[in-house]
């Protein structure tokens, strides 16, 4: 499952609130993207090049998600060696053959593989919440439902949304499993800040 907001900052101006960085790739792998968002569309673009290429294959088989998540290593490799980097972090997911896999590569082509992930701030604040929960789990995801997960990535958003002056309480949630993807609408989180302390 894969969480994120939908703002689209310009330096330090909210300028965009709908911008959606949550994309299925094929049937069985989902992009999330942190970043210039320019860069990342030139991204989903080769991504569809890609699938367009698969599909006109006609021989049944499809990319895995964690084959896709190595072609985006190398691009992303290929482009530092050449001092032009894409300035994003991109997280994989996605389920084939009953496989779930999760995959971070980031602007070096640095890139891998764990059970929980978080690029930017969230890598600060929203981690030690993700690897908190998946201990109380016995460090299992197969334990986690998808009620848990969902409710604890928008425990992650909330705190991100609090102690964050550049992020925005519209979030998409994007799941992946054995019947499909799914990308939800953007929706808001429910927020308090009537404190008496405000």
């Amino acid at each position: 499952m894969l969480c994120s907001d939908t703002l689209g900052s310009y330096g330090s101006l909210a300028r965009f609130r709908s911008v959606e960085r949550l994309r299925k790739v094929g049937n069985n792998t989902l992009i999330g993207a942190s970043g210039e968002y320019s860069d990342f569309q030139y991204i989903v673009d080769l991504l569809e090049k890609l699938v367009d290429k698969d599909f006109c294959a006609d021989d049944k088989i499809e990319t895995q998600p964690k084959a896709i998540f190595q072609y985006l290593v190398r691009i992303m490799y290929n482009r530092r060696n050449k001092f032009n980097p894409l300035w994003n972090t991109l997280i994989v997911a996605g389920v084939k053959d009953g496989k779930s896999f999760l995959g971070y590569t980031d602007l070096l082509g640095s890139n891998f593989e764990d059970d929980t992930m978080a690029s930017g701030y969230g890598a600060y604040l929203a981690k030690p919440i993700l690897r908190k929960f998946l201990d109380e789990k016995g460090g299992d995801v197969n334990n986690i439902t998808e009620q848990e997960a969902k409710d604890v990535l928008e425990k992650c958003m909330k705190v991100l949304y609090y102690r964050d002056a550049r992020s925005i309480n519209k979030i998409q949630i994007a799941t992946a499993n054995e019947t499909g993807l799914n990308v939800t609408e953007p929706y808001s989180l429910q927020t308090e800040w009537a404190f008496k302390g405000f």
